[in-house]
């Protein structure tokens, strides 16, 4: 959650207390960049984080089981005699965090370097000779029921387990595919043939993953892992951003980038290839890419380009991204086989399929309006930015000059953003009001207002919120709920991040006689935590819907009530507020819902899904064959009545809006987009049943205003 006020006095003290401790040591080298970066973080954390654990030796023995098991989370790659060397280490981590040279890193990396080029030299003839599945056994792949193996003998076990059923995944699948032909077709292939492809496919899967390791991740990226994972045992949100992910951050919330406006894929082999280009930009303007260009290397201006062997697609686009009126060369490999270097100027690309957009739902002959919001989303560094709050408004009044009936926001999967824009948000409902209340490190409260009377739309609401709907979508979803102004309906709670960060980038200055050391990166902190105005907060139960549908992925431990570094969930006296007056009984429309969602097919095909799901989840899985194959079955007859009970239901009649669809009649890729966005509203069973909800709100609203 972001904030543009300024930084907190706290803070500033931060940085100049390190200034000081660090001239008063009177050591004539500077330090380095890793160890500048581990003192800024720490005294950041300490000085300023809303509830800072202690950095002492427990700290430590937790950063270092959680490093090790980052870089090693299958328990393949070192070994228990390496774990017991680095013992040694286990409480030293918050001495180094506190000023002592770094050796815990070094020591990691010199043995995490030598142990994957051992497994990258003999993974391959572990996989020479065919896999027999007709053995009566099991895999287990819950890191937490594995120990690192005793010896190297033990290690290529394990590995030639793993690899074992991975083979047998994709050797299943084969089969599958295979038994649709009959024998006499000439695409038939026996058993033997197929568990060589399926071996040989895993054997690619296999190498891709360790040139990434090799070629792509240097010991920088896994130093910031180590910082990550720091900033992350102080809470699950307090996090540390390198160069390039604080851009790519701060992309996401503004939903625009400077690039070439060219989108990449990966290929079977890995390979990253051109697989679109949009007219007028960088790419187009070139004349020289052609969709399925493979992208070997990435260069900045005149630096030496960056190898993509082992990257995948997200971290090579990160390197095509950067600053509007910078220089990108693509070297890329044509299909005739040449290899040619493309210059481009990198310029704006807006992000538009981000921001929110609306539909019209026909149902029980009522209009009913449709508003999916990806996420809070605001554009800091330009005044006239895009803004959520700002686009939402407009959605609301185009639906209201269309005659809607009632409006559904849909939160779900929408991680949060700004703070500001979810304040004036929930203006847009309400007469004028408290939104929610904010508590800093030092217990004093703030209450966050709503200072506008007046009220852009004042009939029924409903709100869609699911696990993921996390932060500013609580605020909002909580805020809804306790003005008793709308219906929350979704899973059977929301995300429950219920914190406040704001980023400041570490300072790398004259100060510390180091001018090589560069950009450091931004630590977001954790500064304040959110409280629902009626005093309870969002942090770790999340928001409770009124009316909770069956959820695909209940079963997925996801939440922040399911990571152990979470902040607890706490209460604060309640704020004054008026609430809502509602034209219909909330207990009638759940009743209602609950007697459609008892009937209904897909709902229940879903909870069946959920609970079959909930057990694999178990993470133990059979090598035999027939066992394994009843197992994936059982899950896809699950999800093939998922499918089945959709189909047998009438879709949603839903219309795109006639403003937008005006709009878009001059660009037939985005009116093709904003079409089969529309086809996918209208097969969505929870929409549905929310347009329903709707509907009943509507009838008893038109009741009680008739009497």
């Amino acid at each position: 959650m972001l904030s543009r006020r300024s930084l907190p006095v706290a803070i500033l003290f931060v940085v100049a207390a390190f200034f000081v401790a660090f001239n008063s040591l009177g050591i004539g080298n500077p330090p380095d960049k890793y160890e500048i970066i581990f003192r800024q973080v720490t005294e950041m954390l300490e000085v300023a984080h809303f509830s800072p654990k202690k950095v002492d030796d427990e700290f430590s023995k937790k950063i270092f089981t959680k490093y090790l098991e980052a870089l090693d989370p299958d328990k393949n790659l070192f070994l228990s005699s390496d774990i017991k060397d680095l013992k040694k280490y286990e409480m030293t981590i918050d001495d180094e965090l506190h000023g002592a040279p770094i050796k815990f890193f070094y020591a990691v990396d010199e043995i995490y370097t030598k142990r994957v080029k051992e497994m990258q030299s003999s993974y391959k003839d572990l996989l020479r000779e065919p896999f027999q599945f007709t053995m009566d056994e099991t895999i287990v792949l819950d890191p937490k029921k594995i120990e690192y193996p005793k010896n190297d003998g033990q290690r290529k076990e394990a590995w030639k387990k793993r690899l074992k059923y991975l083979t047998l995944e994709r050797y299943s699948d084969l089969l599958d595919q295979r038994n649709q032909l009959k024998k006499t077709d000439s695409a038939y292939k026996s058993d033997q043939v197929l568990e060589k492809e399926a071996r040989t496919k895993i054997e690619l899967v296999i190498t891709r993953n360790f040139e990434r390791m090799v070629n792509k991740a240097k010991p920088e990226e896994r130093f910031d892992m180590l910082v990550k994972i720091v900033t992350e045992t102080m809470d699950p949100h307090t996090t540390f951003f390198p160069p390039v992910e604080k851009r790519s951050f701060d992309e996401q919330m503004s939903g625009r980038f400077y690039g070439i406006g060219a989108s990449l894929r990966s290929d079977e082999s890995g390979a990253i290839r051109i697989a679109t280009i949009v007219a007028g930009l960088p790419a187009w303007k070139s004349q020289q890419l052609t969709v399925g260009d493979q992208v070997l290397k990435v260069g900045q201006a005149t630096e030496e380009p960056t190898d993509l062997s082992g990257y995948e697609t997200e971290e090579a686009v990160k390197l095509i991204r950067g600053k509007k009126g910078t220089e990108v060369r693509l070297t890329v490999k044509k299909a005739d086989g040449s290899i040619k270097v493309v210059s481009m100027i990198r310029d704006e690309v807006v992000l538009d399929e981000t921001y929110a957009r609306s539909a019209i739902i026909n149902e029980n002959g009522r209009k009913i309006g449709y508003i999916f919001l990806p996420e809070f989303y605001a554009d800091w560094e330009r005044p006239n930015g895009p803004r959520c709050s700002q686009d939402v408004a407009k959605e609301i009044i185009k639906l209201k000059e269309q005659k809607v009936d009632g409006i559904i926001m849909d939160l779900r999967n929408n991680g949060g953003g700004s703070l500001y824009d979810v304040v004036q948000m929930v203006g847009f409902f309400i007469p004028e009001g408290p939104v929610v209340q904010v508590k800093d490190r030092e217990g004093n409260p703030t209450i966050l207002r709503d200072r506008d009377r007046t009220v852009l739309y004042d009939g029924p609401l409903a709100v869609m919120v699911n696990e993921f709907s996390a932060s500013a979508s609580e605020i909002f979803a909580a805020a809804i709920q306790d003005y008793g102004r709308g219906i929350v309906i979704g899973s059977s709670s929301t995300y429950g991040k219920g914190t406040v960060q704001r980023n400041i980038g570490l300072e790398a200055n004259s100060i510390f006689a180091n001018k090589d050391a560069g950009d450091l990166g931004t630590l977001k902190l954790t500064l304040q935590k959110f409280y629902r105005i009626n005093g309870g907060s969002t942090q770790l139960k999340g928001v409770t819907p009124n009316i909770v549908l069956p959820d695909q992925y209940e079963y997925l431990e996801y939440r922040e009530k399911d990571n152990p570094d979470a902040l607890p969930w706490d209460e604060i006296p309640k704020t004054f507020y008026n609430r809502v007056t509602a034209g219909y009984d909330l207990q009638t429309v759940i009743r209602s819902s609950e007697e459609r969602v008892a009937l209904n097919p897909s709902f229940q095909a879903i909870k069946a899904s959920s609970a079959l799901m909930k057990k694999s989840n178990e993470r133990v899985f059979f090598l035999q064959l027939e066992k394994y194959k009843k197992d994936q079955n059982a899950l896809r007859d699950s999800f093939k009545k998922i499918d089945e009970a959709a189909k047998s239901q009438k879709n949603l009649d839903v219309e795109i809006m006639p403003t937008d669809l005006k709009k878009l009649e001059t660009d037939n890729d985005k009116l093709e987009r904003r079409k089969q966005w529309v086809g996918y509203l209208s097969k969505d069973i929870y929409i549905k049943e929310t347009s329903q909800i709707i509907s009943d709100m509507i009838k008893q609203t038109f009741l009680v205003k008739g009497v």
